[in-house]
C-alpha cells in the first residue's frame, strides 16, 4: 500500500518519537497477552478453573500498549475462563485500534465437536481467531487425560488429528504448550499437516527435559512452519541454549511473547531480548520483535 505524504511524515515523526523514548526499533508484538476481568460477577472464571489468577483488565493493558508502544498483541486464552469467551470478545471491543487484537483459543483438542466450535468462534469473531492452544505437560510415562481443565490429551488420538485438520482447513495455527518430552510426537503431528503454523511456546520449556528431548525439539526446526516464541525468559543464564534454538530456528521462525505489564518490565525484557540476541544484525531483531509476528498472525503479508 503506498502511503500519502501526510501518512509518511506522521510515520516517520511517531518512529523518531520511539526512538527518543528508547523504544526499540521496529514493530512490536506481543505474542503471549493473557487477561483477566477485574468484575467476576460479569466474567466469572470457569468452576474448575485450575488457577486463580490476579486481575489483569484489558483496560489495564491497552493503557500499558499506549505507554509502551506496542504495535498489536495476541490474546491467549488462559484456563481459568476454559471455554467461555466472553471476556475474550469483550477485549476485542475495547482495543485502542482496529483489529489491534487477536486471539488464540482453548478448547479440548479430541471432544467430537471442537472442530466446529473452532470454527463457530472464528465466525463469530472475523479475522481474529489465529490459532489453538494444545497443552502436552503431564509428567512423562503417565497417560493422557480424557477430562480435566488441563486439557492433556492423546496426540495419537484420531480426534486430534481430526482437530488439526479443521485448524489447517481454517488457516489458523497451532500453539503448543509442552514439555520437552513430547517433542517427537508434536514433529509426527506438525509433519502430516506441513502448511499448518505450529508455534511452539516458552522457548520449548528446553530446560525441562533431557538433552535427547531438547534435540527433539531442536529437530522440530526441520519442519519449515513451526515458529519458536521467545518467552519466559527470566535471565542470560539461558543465552547459550537461546543460541541452539536460534542457529535451528533462525530469525525469520522466532517471535517474542510476554513481556510485562508495566513500563519498567517492558524496559528490563527489551534490554534483556537485545543482550540475549547481541549477535543478531540489528535487523534481524527487528524481525523477532514483531516483524514475523505481522506476517504469521496476519496484521501484513
Amino acid at each position: 500500500m503506498k502511503l500519502n505524504r501526510r501518512e509518511f511524515v506522521a510515520g516517520t515523526l511517531l518512529a523518531a518519537q520511539r526512538v527518543a523514548a528508547g523504544h526499540p526499533k521496529g514493530p512490536i508484538v506481543d505474542s503471549h497477552v493473557h487477561l483477566f476481568a477485574a468484575d467476576q460477577r460479569r466474567f466469572p472464571f470457569a468452576a474448575d478453573a485450575p488457577y486463580k489468577p490476579t486481575p489483569l483488565p484489558v483496560e489495564e493493558y491497552v493503557a500499558f500498549a499506549k505507554e509502551v508502544g506496542i504495535d498489536h498483541a495476541v490474546i491467549v486464552h488462559p484456563e481459568p475462563y476454559q471455554d467461555d469467551y466472553r471476556y475474550l470478545e469483550y477485549a476485542f471491543s475495547k482495543e485502542p485500534s482496529p483489529l489491534f487484537f487477536k486471539g488464540v483459543c482453548l478448547f479440548d483438542p479430541i471432544a467430537r465437536d471442537t472442530p466446529d466450535r473452532i470454527a463457530s468462534l472464528a465466525g463469530n469473531n472475523p479475522r481474529r481467531i489465529v490459532g489453538l492452544r494444545i497443552h502436552e505437560t503431564r509428567k512423562p510415562g503417565t497417560p493422557p487425560t480424557t477430562e480435566g481443565p488441563i486439557k492433556d490429551r492423546d496426540m495419537r488420538s484420531p480426534a486430534m488429528k481430526a482437530t488439526w485438520r479443521r485448524v489447517h482447513q481454517l488457516g489458523m495455527a497451532i500453539q503448543m504448550h509442552f514439555l520437552p518430552y513430547y517433542a517427537s510426537q508434536i514433529y509426527d503431528l506438525a509433519a502430516e499437516f506441513p502448511e499448518t503454523p505450529v508455534i511452539l511456546d516458552h522457548l520449548g520449556r528446553f530446560d525441562e527435559g533431557t538433552p535427547a528431548d531438547f534435540a527433539a525439539v531442536l529437530r522440530l526446526a526441520k519442519l519449515p512452519r513451526v515458529f519458536m516464541k521467545y518467552s519466559n525468559a527470566k535471565s542470560l543464564a539461558i543465552k547459550p541454549s537461546v543460541r541452539k534454538i536460534y542457529d535451528a530456528y533462525g530469525p525469520e521462525r522466532m517471535i517474542w511473547g510476554y513481556f510485562g505489564h508495566d513500563r519498567a518490565d517492558f524496559g528490563k525484557q527489551s534490554e534483556m531480548l537485545d543482550e540475549m540476541f547481541d549477535y543478531v544484525l540489528e535487523e534481524d531483531r527487528e524481525k523477532i520483535r514483531g516483524g514475523n509476528a505481522l506476517k504469521l498472525f496476519g496484521w501484513s503479508k
